[in-house]
C-alpha cells in the first residue's frame, strides 16, 4: 500500500493539449496585465508606512500581548489602519505602525488616542519611544524596492539564458513581468498596502514562480533530447503532462501553508500571506498557459532546427 502515492491531483499519463488554448491564455493574461497597469495609475496603490511616512510606536504591556484586544480597542477608538507587530523576546512588546496624519498636531491626537485605547485592553501599558518615518526616507525606500524588483528580473534572465538557450529566458522573464503585473493589480483592487512586506511577498512569488518554470522547462530540454522527430506543439504538451503532479503538488503544499497566516496571522502577516496566495495561483497558471506558448512562438523554428535531418538534394 506504500508503494503508489495515496493522493494524486491527477492521474497519471495524462495526454492533456494544453498548447490548443495558447492563443485565449495569452491573450486573457494580456488584458488582465493591462487592467492592472491602468489600475497601478488610478486609483493607484494604498501606499503603506514604509513608503508614505508615518509613526511608529513602541509599547510595552504588563503581560503577554493579547494582539486580539489590542486591535479591537484601537480600532472602537478610530484607527483602524494602525499595524501591529510583535517585538523582543519577551512577549510583551509591539511596534504599533500609524499613518502619517495631516500635521504635528493630529499626529500627537493620535498618539493619546493609541494610549487611551492601550489602557483599555491592556492596564499598565506604556509607550516607551515613538519613531517618525519622514518622506525622504518613504521614498527612497520605494526607489530601493523598484530597483530590487528590476535586479531580480535581470538575474532571472541571465540564469535561464545561461542553463537553457535565449528562447527560454525571454519566456521566463515575460511571463514573470506579467505575474508581477497581476499581482499588482491584485493589491490595488484590496488595497493591501504597499510597503516593504508586501516588497518580499512579491519577490518571493518571483522566486516561486522562476522555480516552477524551470521544473517545466527542464522537462521540455530533456524531451528536445530524447525525442528527435517529435514536434515542438506536441513536445511541450508531453511535458507539462509529465510535470503536473510534481507542479500541482508543490504549488499546493505551498497554498495550504500560506492559508493559515492569511486567516489567522493577523494585520502584519495577512497583506503579506494574501499576495502569496494569488502569487502561488497566477504562477502556476502561468507556468501552463503563458510561459509554454511563449516558448512554443520562439522556438517552434529554431529549437527543432539542428534536430531534423537535411534533406537530399534532388537529382
Amino acid at each position: 500500500m506504500f508503494t503508489k502515492p495515496a493522493f494524486r491531483f491527477v492521474p497519471d499519463g495524462t495526454k492533456i493539449r494544453f498548447m490548443n488554448g495558447r492563443f485565449a491564455g495569452l491573450i486573457t493574461s494580456a488584458v488582465l496585465s493591462l487592467g492592472s497597469v491602468i489600475l497601478f495609475f488610478h486609483p493607484g496603490l494604498n501606499m503603506g508606512l514604509d513608503f508614505k511616512g508615518g509613526v511608529v510606536l513602541q509599547v510595552q504591556t504588563p503581560q503577554k500581548a493579547d494582539f486580539s484586544a489590542l486591535r479591537s480597542a484601537l480600532a472602537g477608538a478610530g484607527l483602524a489602519d494602525a499595524a501591529l507587530q510583535s517585538a523582543g523576546t519577551q512577549g510583551n512588546e509591539v511596534l504599533i505602525s500609524l499613518e502619517s496624519r495631516s500635521n504635528a498636531a493630529a499626529t500627537q491626537t493620535a498618539i493619546g488616542e493609541v494610549q487611551t485605547a492601550l489602557n483599555k485592553a491592556a492596564p499598565g501599558a506604556v509607550i516607551q519611544s515613538t519613531q517618525a518615518v519622514g518622506a525622504s526616507v518613504s521614498n527612497q525606500l520605494f526607489s530601493q524596492g523598484l530597483e530590487a524588483l528590476g535586479l531580480s528580473f535581470v538575474m532571472i534572465l541571465l540564469y535561464i539564458w545561461f542553463r537553457f538557450e535565449w528562447q527560454f529566458a525571454v519566456g521566463a522573464v515575460v511571463t514573470l513581468i506579467l505575474d508581477t503585473t497581476k499581482t499588482i493589480g491584485f493589491m490595488v483592487i484590496t488595497r493591501i498596502p504597499f510597503d516593504l512586506v508586501t516588497i518580499a511577498a512579491i519577490l518571493t512569488i518571483i522566486g516561486y514562480s522562476t522555480n516552477d518554470k524551470v521544473v517545466v522547462y527542464d522537462r521540455v530540454r530533456e524531451n528536445l533530447r530524447k525525442y528527435k522527430t517529435m514536434n515542438l506543439r506536441e513536445l511541450i504538451d508531453l511535458s507539462i503532462n509529465e510535470t503536473l503532479n510534481r507542479t500541482l503538488g508543490t504549488s499546493g503544499t505551498v497554498f495550504l501553508a500560506a492559508l493559515p497566516l492569511a486567516l489567522f496571522g493577523g494585520s502584519a502577516l495577512a497583506g503579506f500571506a494574501w499576495i502569496m496566495l494569488f502569487g502561488i495561483v497566477v504562477g502556476t497558471s502561468s507556468s501552463i498557459f503563458i510561459a509554454a506558448p511563449i516558448l512554443l512562438f520562439l522556438g517552434e523554428h529554431r529549437l527543432r532546427r539542428s534536430t531534423v535531418a537535411p534533406k537530399k538534394p534532388t537529382k
